[in-house]
């Protein structure tokens, strides 16, 4: 397997984004949002996951991030999408959810070809890594992540999205503690 767009390096940084199967819009319940951010926490707290940006939309989640232990971030992905893959689909068939019949059938499909006796599949395989190199390059995909919920007319200014970084960068609590890169980078 190509560690192209893997983040297989210690300490350096990478813009990541991690996509449902089949672009399914899972995040659009609270507690399936909470679910992602209890786990980014963890990994914060646990595995070493230095998040400098992120932005959960209802089919994907972006991040810039590095570790700052011996996990790598690879490590770090690998687990944090099995955990939450495990919570997700609890949660799924646990509570009410409208849509559970046709995004468990989705989910199902995924991973029919898989050998390893998987009955569900939330994340399409791997994740996509980009090394930071440059000033440039962090602004763009800083503005990116930020700007993400804008574009989907999901806010109207970035700062208001909760699920995301963007409170951070606006000097206010965000739901989880980002470490802000410098105000250079973070003007829109």
């Amino acid at each position: 397997m190509s560690d192209r767009y893997k983040a297989t390096e210690l300490e350096k940084a990478y813009y990541i984004t991690i996509t449902v199967v089949d672009w399914i819009d899972l995040f659009t319940r609270k507690r399936y949002k909470d679910i992602m951010v209890d786990a980014l926490k963890y990994g914060q707290t646990s595995k070493g996951l230095e998040i400098y940006a992120w932005c959960l939309m209802p089919s994907h989640l972006h991040m810039i991030c590095r570790s700052n232990s011996q996990n790598s971030v690879a490590d770090i992905m690998r687990d944090l999408k099995g955990h939450t893959s495990k919570q997700l689909i609890r949660s799924i068939t646990e509570e009410n959810e409208s849509r559970t019949e046709w995004m468990l059938e989705r989910f199902e499909k995924a991973c029919a070809h898989l050998k390893r006796g998987q009955k569900y599949k939330i994340w399409q395989n791997g994740y996509h890594a980009k090394e930071l190199t440059g000033n440039a390059f962090i602004y763009q995909k800083l503005k990116y992540i930020h700007m993400n919920p804008v574009e989907a007319g999901i806010v109207e200014k970035f700062e208001d999205y909760l699920y995301s970084s963007g409170p951070n960068y606006a000097d206010k609590d965000g739901m989880l503690d980002v470490v802000v890169l410098p105000q250079e980078l973070k003007a829109y």
